[in-house]
């Protein structure tokens, strides 16, 4: 996201540095008589009545000056500057240009990243996350350190590619997942109840902007930048894998903003497809808030795709097509001489104008002084609050995966007299926060917290930097071979994946093999590895070697993550998340990261991607996770094991397709019909170890047939549940057969087919007959 000209920067720097203050930037103060009598300045009229009326006050000059993210003040109208960029990805960010951390408030809860987040399949816990973030905003606009309310997250792609340098950022590969995660993450921001609907008049707590719409997940790989990039897809995987996430984010989370993405989608550039924007978003998912093209995508559409003769006509395009607020400065520079050379109207830009300051006003920064309104209370004791930093303890806590654990290696008895912490990733507190993080309130490295547990804990980097062009393996082994037990923390850093940046290669970087091999080789005992990682890793290795006891993967889990880590390590958690994307092989790397197909294609002995698609070996599969006891699944009660496509069909007919296969399209799953025709199905969680534990609990859907793209499995439903040593629980599964048992065909309808549907949770399944 960040591709401004350094000028630009500079520019926007000084600025902000001029007009800091400790009063929160609003419109309409009740003192001063030259506004107060505007209408747009009063409360009781409509926001639509409003908007309308500041519009029509402003110039050609004022409205293009608005047209960009950082947007000028209007002092006649006494109107102040706005930042549309700022940033909350798991915490509020100063990653942005709306937000500063040089005031009273000097930090912000800093939560895992969000690929470990998904890894509890805990939708509350991600609208708990939310709900800070959103307050934390708040405070921090309260105290006048921002120059924004609206925040460009959460980012929603699905993680297609195991190498993409921002799948860290996502909820990971499923589209069921990541909608979830938008549904839950948006409400919690923008002050809605978890249930939806409870926002009042419209107004926010603070403004969520899903991104990036759409088919982005390639930033820069092997010469092909995501700046130039035309993602060539299908209407089948649109219609069942890029689009869902999007479409839940509108249609459930009702999020107030969304991004268009640098790429082009099978030749149009996203910024400028009004199919996409206006038709589809707007139109057809009923999207009522703003959208922002990503920083530069505009200039974008001319200097590089060259689908646009001139700047004028990019800008054109953009306009017309739906998009509102240009990140960057493209707009400000050519918007007026696109409409004297009459390539636009005045009125497009009127249209945008009213998207914009509509947002504005739902943020209620057009009310007066915000002190005295709702969100005016939220004061700086919000941020870093105790509640706060222990729900980063807890979302850490709950995403940590246990990918082996031989012998019952883990967890560690507190009891041990040496422990030996090996790994460029132990002594980092930086390198847990992942990217689009603002100052943590706090953090402790791993080896710090592990010498809370031990208190004769030595210490070895191994490596020379995360990307180990060197490693000290003879001084790490003789460590190593000192101690009792041995922890390695090794994986990735920014270094290896981030923004602009993505991976070549599926393995660990350097001599971190060698070093990890050595040691365990060395050690008294199996050693434990801790994958420091955003993306995958093959490690099929360490999977193998009988030295190599056991395996956890944090993610980047944020500023509790050492201490989270330390406590799972010692048995003062149980570990319960399961991965949220497939770990490939390194073969993987084989298949050109530009290959947008979900599907498998046997002729071509293209394997498909996802677990939903891909048929190739696996490392580890999605949705894996061990856990420190032992659980069994039964079906208890499903309400009903037989119904017909008439049942959730809207005409009460079917069709049949060239192979002789019944089936009915479901476009819209909110039917009377596809509500009448939901099957409860409750599934008892049996704790038959020795440790309590919270664990996530994953229902799926599978089909005997295949052929024709149908996906293998698909994730139904999940739910996150906390049972006893020795005692059960019961979870009740919502199946919508509209929604869950619906594929895509080759035209991009959504169909139901009949045939016998097997749910399964674990190793018990239960089947599902849909008839003619």
């Amino acid at each position: 996201m960040r591709h401004f000209t350094t000028p630009l920067i500079l520019c926007l720097t000084l600025t902000f540095i001029l007009t800091e203050s400790t009063q929160p930037p609003f419109a309409c103060d009740s003192s001063n008589p030259a506004t107060h009598s505007y209408p747009f300045c009063k409360p009781t009229l409509p926001i639509s009545t409003r908007v309308k009326d500041l519009v029509s006050r402003l110039t050609l000059d004022e409205k293009v000056l608005q047209l960009v993210n950082t947007a000028p003040p209007i002092p006649r109208l006494g109107i102040p500057a706005y930042e549309w960029w700022s940033e909350a990805l798991h915490g509020v960010s100063n990653s942005g240009y709306g937000i500063f951390f040089n005031g009273t408030i000097k930090s912000a809860t800093n939560f895992p990243q969000v690929i470990l987040t998904a890894a509890s399949f805990d939708a509350r816990l991600w609208y708990r996350i939310g709900q800070a973030i959103g307050l934390e905003a708040r405070a921090v606009y309260n105290q006048g350190q921002a120059h924004g309310m609206t925040f460009w997250a959460p980012n929603i792609n699905v993680f297609r590619d195991p190498r993409w340098g921002r799948g860290q950022e996502t909820p990971g590969e499923d589209p069921l997942v990541s909608g979830k995660y938008a549904i839950s993450y948006v409400r919690g921001v923008q002050g809605d109840t978890f249930q939806g609907g409870g926002l009042k008049d419209g107004h926010l707590q603070a403004s969520a902007c899903c991104k990036h719409f759409t088919a982005y997940d390639l930033d820069h790989w092997k010469g092909v930048n995501r700046f130039g990039y035309d993602a060539k897809v299908t209407k089948q995987d649109l219609a069942d894998t890029y689009q869902p996430p999007f479409q839940s984010c509108i249609q459930h989370a009702r999020a107030s903003g969304i991004m268009c993405a640098y790429n082009r989608v099978n030749g149009v550039p996203n910024c400028a497809d009004q199919n996409l924007l206006t038709n589809i978003a707007r139109k057809q998912w009923g999207f009522q808030g703003y959208i922002t093209s990503d920083c530069d995508a505009v200039s974008i559409i001319y200097d590089v795709h060259k689908y646009a003769k001139t700047p004028e006509d990019a800008v054109a395009e953009v306009l017309k097509a739906g998009m509102d607020v240009n990140c960057g400065t493209y707009l400000k520079n050519h918007t007026k001489s696109a409409v004297q050379k009459k390539k636009l109207l005045e009125s497009d830009i009127d249209r945008a104008l009213t998207n914009l300051f509509t947002m504005r006003m739902r943020l209620g920064l057009f009310n007066g002084n915000p002190s005295s309104l709702p969100y005016g209370s939220i004061g700086p004791n919000v941020v870093c609050s105790k509640p706060h930093q222990d729900l980063a303890l807890e979302a850490a806590r709950s995403g940590i995966v246990l990918l082996k654990n031989l012998a019952k290696l883990l967890p560690l008895k507190k009891t041990i007299s040496s422990l030996a912490v090996i790994g460029p990733n132990a002594n980092s507190a930086h390198t847990l926060v992942g990217n689009y993080a603002g100052p943590p309130c706090k953090s402790i490295e791993p080896l710090k917290a592990l010498q809370g547990y031990v208190a004769n804990t030595q210490y070895h980097q191994g490596c020379n930097f995360v990307n180990c062009t060197s490693a000290n393996i003879n001084e790490a082994v003789e460590v190593a071979k000192k101690a009792d037990y041995v922890v390695l923390f090794m994986g990735l850093d920014q270094g290896q994946e981030r923004e602009d940046f993505d991976r070549v290669d599926l393995v660990l970087p350097g001599q971190q093999r060698a070093l990890i091999t050595a040691v365990a080789k060395a050690a008294k005992r199996p050693v434990v590895l801790v994958m420091i990682c955003g993306g995958p890793v093959d490690i099929s290795f360490a999977k193998r070697d009988p030295k190599i006891g056991g395996i956890l993967w944090g993610g980047y889990p944020g500023e509790a993550g050492g201490i989270a880590l330390a406590q799972t390590i010692f048995g003062d958690n149980n570990p319960g998340g399961k991965l949220p994307m497939t770990w490939y092989p390194r073969q993987f790397v084989k298949i050109p990261m530009t290959d947008m197909r979900m599907r498998p294609d046997p002729s071509s002995g293209y394997p498909g991607r996802t677990y939903r698609f891909y048929t190739g070996p696996k490392v580890y599969r999605f949705g894996y996770g061990l856990s420190y006891t032992k659980y069994r699944y039964e079906f208890v009660s499903v309400t009903q094991n037989k119904l017909s496509l008439s049942q959730i069909s809207t005409t009460g007919t079917t069709l049949q397709n060239s192979d002789s296969v019944r089936y009915t399209s479901v476009t819209d799953t909110e039917t009377e019909s596809c509500e009448k025709a939901k099957i409860s199905a409750t599934v008892r969680v049996h704790n038959n170890g020795e440790m309590d534990g919270k664990h996530a609990v994953l229902m799926f859907v599978k089909q005997n047939d295949v052929v024709n793209g149908k996906p293998m499995k698909q994730l139904v439903g999940f739910e996150s549940v906390t049972t006893n040593a020795g005692d059960r629980s019961e979870v009740e599964f919502v199946v919508s057969p509209c929604e869950h048992f619906r594929t895509a065909n080759e035209d991009g309808l959504m169909v139901v087919e009949e045939g016998t549907r097997y749910l399964f949770v674990g190793d018990q399944q239960y089947a599902i007959s849909v008839l003619r």
